[in-house]
């Protein structure tokens, strides 16, 4: 899908009278054509389609009849152009804006500065750049020079040079807008702030003369060492690329995509001084599209086989499916191997992977493989697994590690699978472990067949809770489990509880009466909200409050935030939620006030910069051509886990019994359960931290 560099200026600045006068004309839809690229035909965005036919915005059929508004910039850009030419500089170049041409893309085909492409066209600090759109492209230098006309020499002289040395609390955004400029312009000039902004670097404003190292010596108490600095140096200035606004998109999580502040993307795109709008297409900087933990997303990867999220890419590319068992053979060098490894251990292990790709299905089915692929949400999450699976078996493969790996299709539904013909065939009894299969039922048929044989069965993907097993392994921590994490956490920390809960969240009211003994209830009035008097009433002078938030009342989140802000002034207040809350994922709620907040809440995976997180990350991205989504992440951490517990010369239950690991998003702390078999209660807490970054409390 291709994306447009298209302002919805004409929506957000004229008055309703001139909207009424716009001309509209009467398009029939022809076979095939999308709501986009009849946008794209038109010069105009679907959003302004949307806005004259909000019937297209589930589809448009062959023979739709929809209005689409005429494009009123181009007489615009035509004045514009007869003005420009009337200098009579017949150096002057005339440039029709294409589709995905920014300001940086034009000014750099030209080699002319910002200030001189605005300069010669005035109409654009108000509408940006726009598809179909006639410029003035000036001579080099002839704006600069008229500028300059006026001014006095030593007025000139002044201006040569301008620096700016970088204090505390300073961001790119405050130092542009300072000095009147924009965020690109000052990373242009100084390329090695892109990956950060150092306490006392001096930033070149205007002009290119060298900096001195005696003129910023506060650079001398933060430097970094010399290799460091020589990477950073050598980065370019910031890229960007135009990205299309999709449904539900807010300036909160557009912010934790693309790591910019409301006010960096407002910047970078006036528009969204009017708000966010499906369709917009934004300025954004490339290489921001790594996945985040955002809020509201958290759920989807507790419910993976009850509900597979919709994948938005096909990231499947490049991973074919065989009709035989696949097996990996990893050669054996136990000298090299890493963590805790038995020197000398010879010994070869042996991992089966249960993965339901279904092959007998596609076989019989008329659907092509591409069709199927694109439309089966369950065999997509299979493959993302299964590329994730892979990347583990090239580790061990570089580690050297002494593993045979098998993989099987187990042709599973939600009632049954294929597993009793493996076992009968003795595909699975000589195993050191076996991963899957995904739904809980299946997994719990094959712990069973398994018992007697003491194979341990991991299942990698569902939390539900699991029948008493002793070779079961739920990966995925129960919902008790998370809860009970954050609860410990705050004690820990010997933090006075409140909890702020609206009447009809019945079950999380229970929970909390029941298993956690001690947390103190604000009162609600008689219309459910809160009675903001008595919050204040409970939170005290000499501890940490952690206000344990559960409602998706925008109203009754609204008035507790307003009321913590509050009471910040005479105590330390930590705002944390029990679960993903889709109501702190709107443009109603301030996402700078949770970062004062420092918005706690439990997950299963973390974001982290480690240095192995960052190789894995690289690494998909070069074999897949694609980031990373929560399936292929969790496959691969599951499988190198379980791979590295099979080479520390114990079973893999003693592993689980003594040992807690870390993989890229995942953590593992098994314990036994009272009634048999073993769960997970490895779980993060997280926080925002001042900087806009996720960061690990525990």
């Amino acid at each position: 899908m291709k994306y447009y560099s298209t302002l919805l200026f004409l929506v957000f600045f004229v008055t309703f009278s001139a909207f009424s006068q716009e001309k509209v004309i009467k398009y029939t839809v022809a076979n095939g054509e999308t709501v986009n690229q009849i946008a794209v035909k038109f010069k105009v965005t679907p959003y302004d389609i949307y806005a004259l036919n909000p019937d297209a915005r589930s589809g448009v059929k062959p023979n739709t009849v929809l209005l689409i508004p005429t494009n009123g910039t181009k007489s615009a850009a035509k004045s514009e152009t007869a003005a420009a030419k009337s200098n009579g500089n017949t150096k002057e170049v005339i440039h029709e804006v294409q589709p995905k041409e920014t300001f940086y893309s034009i000014e750099k085909k030209y080699g002319i500065s910002d200030e001189d492409l605005k300069a010669a066209n005035p109409v654009l600090e108000k509408t940006g750049v726009q598809i179909g759109q006639k410029l003035v492209i000036p001579a080099k230098g002839s704006t600069k020079k008229a500028a300059n006309t006026d001014k006095p020499a030593k007025e000139k002289a002044q201006d040569k040079y301008v620096y700016h040395d970088v204090v505390a609390k300073e961001t790119k955004f405050s130092i542009a807008k300072q000095y009147g400029i924009t965020i690109e312009e000052l990373e242009k000039r100084n390329p090695e702030i892109v990956s950060n902004l150092p306490i006392g670097y001096r930033l070149t404003i205007k002009g290119k003369a060298p900096k001195t190292e005696a003129s910023a010596p506060a650079v001398a108490n933060v430097s970094k060492p010399a290799e460091t600095k020589k990477t950073e140096t050598s980065k370019k200035a910031t890229s960007y690329m135009d990205y299309q606004v999709k449904p539900k998109e807010t300036f909160y999580s557009l912010s934790r995509t693309f790591h910019l502040t409301q006010e960096e993307l407002t910047e970078l795109n006036p528009s969204l001084s009017e708000g966010v709008k499906e369709g917009m297409v934004l300025k954004v900087p490339t290489g921001y599209l790594a996945p985040a933990p955002i809020i509201a997303q958290q759920q989807p990867v507790e419910k993976a086989v009850e509900k597979p999220i919709e994948k938005q890419t096909e990231n499947t590319a490049g991973i074919k499916i065989v009709d035989k068992v696949k097996s990996e053979t990893v050669s054996a060098d136990p000298e090299v191997v890493e963590l805790t490894k038995k020197r000398g251990q010879n010994e070869r292990k042996k991992l089966v992977l249960l993965l339901p790709f279904n092959l007998n299905k596609m076989q019989n089915d008329t659907m092509s493989a591409a069709n199927r692929i694109k439309n089966d949400k369950f065999l997509n999450m299979t493959l993302d697994f299964y590329s994730g699976a892979m990347m583990a078996i090239d580790s061990a493969k570089t580690l050297k590690l002494p593993i045979d790996v098998a993989i099987y299709d187990s042709q599973e539904t939600k009632i049954n699978s294929n597993v009793s013909t493996l076992i009968s065939q003795n595909k699975l009894q000589d195993a050191n472990a076996v991963i899957g299969p995904f739904y809980q039922n299946n997994a719990e048929a094959t712990a069973n067949s398994l018992r007697l044989y003491n194979v341990p069965v991991i299942s990698p993907l569902s939390k539900d809770s699991a029948n008493p097993i002793d070779n079961l392994y739920q990966t995925i921590p129960s919902n008790d489990v998370v809860r009970n994490a954050v609860f410990d956490y705050m004690r820990s920390k010997n933090g006075n509880i409140v909890a702020v809960v609206d009447k009809k969240k019945e079950s999380v009211i229970s929970y909390i009466k029941q298993n956690q003994k001690g947390v103190l209830f604000a009162a609600l009035t008689e219309t459910g909200g809160l009675d903001v008097a008595n919050l204040k009433s409970l939170l005290l002078p000499n501890r940490m409050n952690y206000v344990v938030m559960e409602t998706g009342n925008t109203a009754m989140v609204k008035n507790t935030i307003k009321a913590l802000l509050d009471a910040q002034k005479t105590c330390q207040v930590q705002l944390v939620i029990l679960e993903p809350n889709s109501t702190l994922d709107t443009d109603e709620i301030s996402f700078d006030n949770l970062v004062k907040l420092k918005l706690m809440y439990p997950s299963v995976t973390r974001e982290s910069d480690e240095q192995g997180v960052l190789i894995f990350g690289k690494e998909y991205r070069l074999k897949n051509k694609i980031n990373p989504n929560t399936y292929a992440t969790r496959g691969f951490d599951v499988t190198f886990d379980t791979m590295m517990r099979l080479v520390q010369g114990k079973t893999y239950q003693e592993t689980t019994d003594l040992m807690t690991t870390e993989q890229v998003d995942n953590k593992f702390q098994f314990y036994r359960k009272e009634d048999g078999g073993h769960a997970n209660k490895g779980v993060y807490i997280l926080y925002y931290d001042s900087d806009l970054t996720l960061k690990v409390a525990n």
